[in-house]
């Protein structure tokens, strides 16, 4: 069944013209069809066309399903944007598949890309969210300096980076239905300082394996293994 993304279905019973143009002019769905609509917030409504008009699309909800595609955890992914942009969104694309509640675009002192789209990022989030059935959308922050993305964070952080020095391996460090962050630098990875002022503030130290990963690689591994030991976990 075909779904689609309303933020303010409840309100309006209608698509928005962008959705609506994909469902009568792509889809080509008819008055009677059933669909599927997701509010971004972790609601799935099974909906049926009542008039399928190519800017409104008026429907009727027929049923409502809470907390669907949710996980049992909480996730902020702040990741530097790669120097290819197509990179990052390819991270940000398999990140809401797998399950993350917040994407924050990271300022380091190495970044070579200090400047990302979001309006850009949020589209992404949305098809990628209706493509692997997620009712909840990730929440995308402005692109933020690394030192004071630091300072803002509540609960567990954790820093993988590629110096030398002590580090837990992530997926060890890791506990279940805990509020979790997790940092990735840029390609020229985190400065020494912002390593030791991430670790004065609480951070972690990570290793996520042997190899030396690009950036939105990493970055998949790492939300990857959060998923995995939360699933693995389940009663």
């Amino acid at each position: 069944m075909d779904i689609f993304y309303s933020p303010d279905i409840l309100d309006k019973n209608a698509l928005s013209e962008e959705e609506s143009q994909h469902c009568v002019k792509v889809l080509r769905h008819q008055p009677g069809d059933e669909i599927q609509v997701i509010d971004g917030r972790g609601t799935l409504f099974d909906c049926r066309i009542i008039s399928p008009h190519p800017k409104h699309v008026e429907v009727e909800i027929t049923d409502r399903h809470e907390h669907f595609g949710c996980h049992p955890y909480h996730l902020t992914m702040a990741v530097a944007p790669t120097k290819n942009i197509d990179r990052y969104e390819w991270f940000v694309e398999k990140a809401v598949e797998v399950g993350v509640d917040r994407i924050v675009p990271l300022l380091g002192r190495y970044s070579e890309r200090k400047i990302v789209k979001r309006d850009r990022l949020e589209k992404i989030v949305i098809a990628a969210a209706k493509q692997s059935m997620k009712a909840q959308l990730p929440i995308i922050d402005e692109i933020t300096p690394v030192e004071r993305f630091i300072e803002s964070v509540d609960g567990k952080l954790f820093i993988a980076h590629c110096q030398r020095g002590e580090k837990a391996y992530l997926y060890d460090a890791v506990q279940p239905r805990q509020d979790t962050t997790i940092m990735i630098g840029p390609e020229g990875d985190f400065s020494e300082e912002e390593v030791s002022f991430a670790i004065s503030h609480g951070a972690t130290p990570v290793s996520l394996g042997d190899s030396r990963l690009r950036t939105e690689t990493a970055a998949v591994v790492a939300t990857t293994m959060v998923s995995i030991k939360n699933n693995g976990e389940k009663a």
